[in-house]
């Protein structure tokens, strides 16, 4: 049952990738040029990652760590990361995404792409990493399932007491984020774009069952609920 909706996000997201990768990572405009798709990725790495190094770096250069990040896209928020961090490794599940996603970071050599099978890690080098991030991916993920899975990978790559930070869907009630939704996929709301919500509970008791310690989270019952997960010492 994952094997199979893995295979549909690989199917769906190539798929988008083609008709129009940017609008369906950013879906707030139709057209991006270069320079504001990625002032757009710029723009999430301040909100999210510079106003938060104290959890993430915990003492540590920031050019001194290297990151993971799950879901890149087409490499929108990547190549920020690549200009924070001293190392970048990423993974998408659409090939026609991490086909993008290498073009855009070829000035980027410390960033490195790999396409997954949307359920694990296991193509990403067996390093240890000092930080996980995961932006607008998990809220298109059709099952809990799943996401547990990529924690326990996580888990898994970083060090001990290393954070991951994501975002999650915490809407329980599908139709209220159908206005967010372009025209062109409601017909397609239950499949891999809306993706499965997750509540204060299922954060809690994920986080437990993979070895994880949650110390934040906000924006419960929201589309932009965000984890602040731990790895536990043992």
């Amino acid at each position: 049952m994952l094997e199979q909706q893995a295979e549909q996000m690989r199917t769906d997201w190539d798929r988008r990738a083609r008709e129009n990768a940017r609008h369906f990572i950013v879906t707030s405009q139709d057209e991006w040029s270069d320079a504001e798709f990625f002032a757009s990725g710029m723009q999430t790495a301040q909100e999210e990652i510079l106003t938060d190094m104290t959890n993430i770096c915990q003492g540590k250069p920031p050019k001194e760590m290297r990151i993971l990040e799950i879901g890149c896209g087409a490499g929108r928020v990547t190549r920020s990361l690549a200009q924070i961090f001293g190392e970048v490794h990423a993974v998408d599940v659409s090939g026609e995404m991490i086909a993008q996603a290498k073009a855009s970071l070829r000035a980027f050599p410390n960033a490195h792409v790999y396409r997954n099978n949307g359920m694990d890690l296991s193509v990403v080098p067996d390093l240890a990493f000092d930080f996980a991030f995961s932006f607008i991916v998990f809220q298109h993920i059709p099952s809990l399932e799943i996401v547990e899975s990529y924690l326990r990978e996580v888990h898994r790559l970083v060090r001990p007491g290393c954070l991951f930070k994501f975002q999650v869907n915490g809407i329980a009630n599908e139709g209220r984020l159908a206005g967010a939704l372009p025209a062109c996929l409601q017909s397609n709301a239950p499949d891999t774009w809306l993706g499965a919500p997750m509540s204060e509970a299922d954060a809690m008791a994920m986080a437990e069952r993979t070895g994880w310690e949650c110390r934040h989270r906000i924006g419960a019952d929201t589309q932009f609920f965000w984890l602040w997960y731990f790895r536990k010492a043992t």
